[in-house]
C-alpha cells in the first residue's frame, strides 16, 4: 500500500467514526444511563455546585469544557432540556465525547503502525476499531469510560514514538507520562495501561539478558518463514508442496507488504535503552504530577475533602458497591463474561406504539408486549469482532509459545533465540497488555460491567487485525479468503447491529430474536 492510499484510508476511517458518533446525536432529549451523573457533574463545574463522585475528575472536566463551548453555538438550542441543572440541548453535553471518541480508531491504527511499520495492518486495525459498537455508544453520550482508553492508547502511541525516534525521545516520553496520568485521572483502572508499559520494559530487559547468556542459540525463531528463503530452498518446496508460482507470489507480495521498512527492528527492543531512573522519572513521577494537577479544579470547588481524604472516600465508595451478581444490579457481569460478550448492558430502553409516535424519553416503558416499536441503546460490542478477537489472541499466544518455549522442550534444556522477530514482539505486546487490563479484575468483588472491558478489548482488535493482515498476504488462497471473509463479517456485523448502537426504532421481531440472539443479551 502506498503512503498516499494509506493516508486516504486513515481519513476514511476517521470520517466513518465521526459519522457514526454524530449521526442523530440529539436523538434522545433526556439523560441516558450515567449521563444522570456525568452530564450533571460536568455542568456543576461551570455553575459552581460542589459534588462528590466515585472517580477522578478529568472525564467530567472534559464534559464541562464541551458544555462551555457548546452553549455558545446558537443553532444547538432547538431542542433543550434542563436535566443537567441548566437549560441546554443534549448536543451541548454530548458533542465533545463524540468528537474525541472518533480519534480512538486512529490511535489504534497508529499503535499498529509503530509496532510493525505495515500500512495494511495499521489500516485494518483502525477500520476494525471504527466498527465496534460499545465505543460508538460510549462516545455518543456524556460518559467517561472512553477517556481512560483515549489517554491510555495515546500514552502507548507516544511511548512507541519515543522508542522509534531517538532524537525527540525525551519529549515523547514526557507526553507519554502525562497521558498515563490523564488516563488514571479519568478512572483508576487507567493504571493498567501504565502497568503494561512497566511489564514491557521488564520483559525487554529479560530478553536482552537471555539473548546474551549461555542459553542463547543462533536459530532465529520466526512466526513466518521469509519468502526469499522459501524460494531458494528447493527441499522445503518439495516438503511443503509449494509450487514455484506460489513462492513467486510470496516474494512479490513481501515488498508490497513491508516495503522499505521490512528490515526495521521492533521499537520494543529499544526499551532497554531506558534505564530505571528514566522509567521512574517519565513513567512514574510525571504521571503522578499530572494526576495531582487534574484534581486542582475539583478540590477548589468542593472543599469538604482534601487530596488525601477524597481518595479515602472514593475507595470506601467502591468497597460499598456490593457483590458481583444480579441481586446487586441486573447487568453485573464478572470478568470472565466479557470476552465472549455474555452479558452486554442496556443504557436506554423505551417502547412506542408506532414509528410515527414521538420519541419516548420520559417515564417507564410500556408494559411488556404493549409496545410495537422498540428504542434500545445497548452497550454491546461488535459480536464477530469480539469473538474473532479472542480467537486471534489464542492464535498469537500459541505462536509465541511455539517459537519461544517449544524449542526448549525439543532440546530438553532451556534455550532462547538470539533474535526475536518483529512478529514475536507484536505478540508479546498484545498478550501482555490484554492480560494486564483483564486479569486484575479477577480479584475484584464489587459489581462490574462490560464497559470495564473496554481498556483491554482494544488489544483484541489489534490482534484480529494482525491475523487478518497475515491471511490477506498469505500465499495460500484459503487463508486469503478467510481474511476477506472475517473482514466482511465484522463490517456486516456493524451494519446489522447498528440500530441498537444508535437507538434506531425496531419492531419486536427486529429486536428479538433477530438482534438479541441470547437471553443474556437483553
Amino acid at each position: 500500500m502506498t503512503k498516499k492510499w494509506f493516508k486516504i484510508g486513515l481519513v476514511g476511517v476517521f470520517l466513518l467514526a465521526l459519522a457514526l458518533r454524530f449521526w442523530g446525536l440529539e436523538r434522545f432529549n433526556t439523560l441516558v444511563f450515567d449521563e444522570v451523573y456525568y452530564a450533571k457533574f460536568g455542568n456543576n463545574y461551570l455553575t459552581g455546585v460542589p459534588f462528590f463522585d466515585g472517580h477522578p475528575p478529568l472525564g467530567k472536566l472534559i464534559i464541562a469544557l464541551g458544555i462551555f463551548i457548546g452553549k455558545n453555538i446558537p443553532w444547538w438550542d432547538d431542542t433543550v432540556n434542563g436535566l443537567t441543572g441548566t437549560l441546554m440541548s443534549p448536543l451541548v453535553y454530548r458533542w465533545m465525547n463524540a468528537f474525541l471518541g472518533s480519534f480512538i480508531p486512529l490511535l489504534i491504527a497508529g499503535i499498529a503502525y509503530q509496532l510493525s511499520h505495515r500500512r495494511t495492518f495499521s489500516l485494518i486495525a483502525g477500520l476494525f476499531a471504527a466498527c465496534d459498537g460499545i465505543f460508538i455508544v460510549e462516545a455518543r453520550y456524556a460518559l467517561i469510560n472512553q477517556y481512560i482508553v483515549i489517554f491510555g492508547l495515546l500514552a502507548h502511541f507516544l511511548l512507541l514514538l519515543a522508542l522509534n525516534h531517538k532524537r525527540q525521545r525525551y519529549l515523547y516520553l514526557i507526553l507519554s507520562g502525562a497521558s498515563f496520568g490523564a488516563s488514571i485521572g479519568t478512572k483508576w483502572n487507567g493504571v493498567f495501561y501504565l502497568a503494561g508499559a512497566y511489564g514491557l520494559w521488564i520483559i525487554a530487559w529479560l530478553i536482552r539478558f537471555l539473548q546474551t547468556s549461555k542459553f542463547a542459540y543462533r536459530e532465529p525463531q520466526q512466526l513466518y518463514r521469509e519468502p526469499q528463503q522459501l524460494y531458494q530452498d528447493q527441499t522445503l518446496v518439495a516438503d511443503t508442496r509449494l509450487n514455484r508460482q506460489q513462492l513467486l507470489f510470496m516474494v512479490k507480495n513481501k515488498q508490497r507488504y513491508e516495503g522499505k521498512n521490512e528490515n526495521k527492528p521492533s521499537p520494543l527492543q529499544n526499551l532497554t535503552q531506558l534505564n530505571i531512573f528514566q522509567i521512574i522519572a517519565f513513567l512514574g513521577i510525571i504521571p503522578f504530577i499530572i494526576y495531582s494537577i487534574i484534581w486542582i479544579p475539583h478540590l477548589r470547588l468542593d472543599t469538604k475533602y482534601d487530596f488525601i481524604e477524597v481518595h479515602k472516600q472514593i475507595f470506601g465508595f467502591h468497597e460499598r458497591m456490593g457483590g458481583n451478581n444480579a441481586n446487586v444490579h441486573p447487568y453485573c457481569a464478572a470478568w470472565y463474561k466479557w470476552a465472549l460478550m455474555i452479558r452486554p448492558m442496556a443504557y436506554y430502553y423505551q417502547t412506542a406504539q408506532s414509528f410515527n409516535d414521538p420519541l419516548p424519553v420520559m417515564g417507564p416503558p410500556l408494559p411488556s408486549g404493549a409496545g410495537k416499536v422498540i428504542y434500545d441503546v445497548h452497550a454491546m460490542g461488535n459480536p464477530f469482532l469480539w469473538w474473532f478477537g479472542v480467537i486471534a489472541l489464542v492464535i498469537i499466544l500459541g505462536m509465541l509459545v511455539w517459537n519461544l518455549i517449544v524449542p526448549s522442550i525439543k532440546k530438553k534444556q532451556f534455550v532462547f533465540p538470539e533474535k526475536i522477530t518483529t512478529e514475536a514482539w507484536i505478540a508479546i505486546y498484545l498478550i501482555l497488555n490484554y492480560a494486564v487490563n483483564l486479569l486484575p479484575w479477577v480479584k475484584v468483588t464489587r459489581c462490574v460491567f462490560i464497559y470495564h472491558y473496554m481498556t483491554g478489548v482494544v488489544f483484541a482488535f489489534i490482534a484480529i487485525a494482525w491475523v487478518v493482515d497475515q491471511c490477506l498476504h498469505s500465499y495460500r488462497s484459503l487463508f486469503r479468503a478467510t481474511g476477506v471473509t472475517v473482514t466482511f463479517l465484522i463490517i456486516g456485523s456493524l451494519i446489522w447491529w447498528l440500530p441498537i448502537y444508535l437507538g434506531l426504532p425496531l419492531t419486536n421481531q427486529g429486536y428479538r430474536p433477530l438482534r438479541m440472539w441470547f437471553n443474556s443479551w437483553i
